[in-house]
């Protein structure tokens, strides 16, 4: 997990991309790994939206941001034991595939009804999914195949003029993210490592 954030967001940043989202758009901002591209996971329409813009197939999943263990705990039915351990220990960016999603939008989720989520320790995406108080999507800014841009200035025209609003907190930020780790614990606590 990286440490405390040097500075503050902008409080009318927030205001903004909390809005953008609640009034089912589709954001550009930084998390725990790579700036993603979210949307508020409950809402159907704006999930489709986002899968149109990577150019994704839908049979394809995207993972889902929570701002705390409370938040995570609604989202997941069943938290078993072992993603507890999982999460205690993690020292980099986790993402747990969990058997049993609560109301989250269906075209989030795998073949076998499972989805990925995270606890973000970043400010601003654990801020933002606090503030809206529902999990968020989180799926790598860049066309499906492309490669996975590292930081804001890697990120391509398309994707910033495809999304409602695109957040000014870390883009000057040059530190080369990488995805999170991906870790599969089913309900009968089988723990199968993806990533």
């Amino acid at each position: 997990m990286r440490g405390p954030e040097a500075e503050r967001y902008d409080a009318a940043d927030m205001a903004r991309a909390v809005e953008t989202l609640r009034s089912g758009g589709i954001v550009l901002y930084p998390t725990d790994t790579v700036w993603g591209i979210g949307c508020d996971a409950t809402n159907p329409e704006a999930v489709r939206r986002i899968y149109e813009l990577k150019q994704r197939s839908d049979a394809k999943s995207m993972l889902v941001l929570v701002g705390s263990e409370g938040e995570l705990q609604r989202t997941v039915e069943n938290i078993p034991d072992a993603a507890w351990m999982l999460i205690e220990a993690a020292v980099n960016p986790l993402t747990i595939i969990y058997d049993h999603p609560v109301g989250l939008a269906t075209e989030l989720l795998a073949d076998d009804g499972s989805v990925g989520v995270r606890i973000t320790s970043e400010l601003f995406s654990r801020t933002l999914c606090q503030r809206l108080r529902r999990p968020i999507v989180s799926t790598s800014a860049n066309i499906s195949g492309r490669k996975t841009p590292a930081t804001f200035a890697e990120i391509s025209p398309e994707i910033i003029d495809g999304v409602d609003y695109v957040v000014s907190y870390r883009r000057d930020d040059t530190r080369r993210a990488r995805p999170s780790n991906i870790i599969k614990v089913s309900d009968s606590d089988i723990v199968k490592v993806i990533r």
